[in-house]
């Protein structure tokens, strides 16, 4: 009966010697946290890069398209130069088809044009580039347009720059 004592009791130490102890434990823990950080560290840095790179394609997509839209037009005034004898009514009337589909092309964008006489002169969209002192006519009012200014939404792609009334 004293072998079989000593050897549940040789069990027991074993048993007790195989536990891994606080400390091992708290290590293991440890690892595995930090196994879980560089992962996610990883995956956030391949996110990172792979929307970087979805930015850019995206871009250069909204870019060909555009351009692809003014391709017809770019034809349209090769062709005007390519040909010698025109009349002068026919070359006017090409230009005014040509600016027209220029014109389509920005409005299929959403690109709108502004600065026009007689409208409200804002700082924030229009150039003043010239003041006239004239009591005939309402101050901050817009008299003349040398360039017409172009948004898109509320994003000012250029200002209009104007002579204004003071």
């Amino acid at each position: 009966m004293a072998k079989k004592e000593n050897k549940e009791t040789e069990e027991i130490i074993e048993e007790e010697a195989t536990e891994p102890t606080i400390e091992e434990k708290l290590v293991a823990e440890l690892e595995a946290q930090k196994e879980a950080y560089l992962r996610l560290a990883a995956e956030y840095d391949n996110f990172r890069k792979r929307t970087s790179k979805e930015k850019e394609e995206s871009f250069l997509n909204a870019k060909a398209t555009v351009f692809q839209d003014l391709l017809p037009v770019l034809d349209n005034f090769d062709r005007a130069l390519s040909v010698e004898d025109t009349s002068l009514e026919d070359y006017k009337k090409g230009v005014e088809m040509t600016f027209s589909q220029f014109q389509n092309v920005f409005e299929k964008y959403g690109v709108e044009t502004f600065g026009e006489a007689q409208d409200d002169f804002d700082p924030n969209i229009h150039n003043a580039v010239m003041h006239v002192d004239d009591d005939s006519l309402e101050a901050n009012k817009i008299v003349e347009v040398f360039q017409k200014g172009y948004k898109i939404g509320d994003k000012v792609l250029r200002p209009a720059m104007v002579k204004v009334a003071n």
